[in-house]
């Protein structure tokens, strides 16, 4: 079954697992999709400055595309819903 990642607003643990996750994706050392999804914008564009990352060339500019955001619990709802569908239909190709 495919799965997610959401990471609400936290602290060091949530930053370290959310880095975790993300650089598992982005070198794509997880054998299948991962979306992730980081709930409320606001938090997380006040809390680490992606564009910043990108323009110092630290992170890729298609790295921003690693992850969604969500504010509301239908966004969330609705996005999760519709990634775990179509990884789903996928997931017969990533075994």
């Amino acid at each position: 079954m495919a799965k997610a990642i959401v990471a609400f607003p936290g602290g060091f643990g949530t930053l370290d697992e959310l880095f975790d996750c993300l650089t598992l994706v982005q070198t794509k050392k997880h054998y299948y999709p991962l979306p992730v999804l980081l709930y409320s914008r606001e938090f997380w564009n006040k809390l680490i400055n992606f564009d910043y990352m990108v323009e110092l060339g630290m992170i890729s500019p298609e790295d921003i595309d690693l992850f969604s955001y969500a504010d509301t619990p239908t966004e969330a709802f609705n996005y999760l819903t519709k990634e775990l569908i179509r990884l789903n239909k996928l997931e017969k190709f990533f075994k």
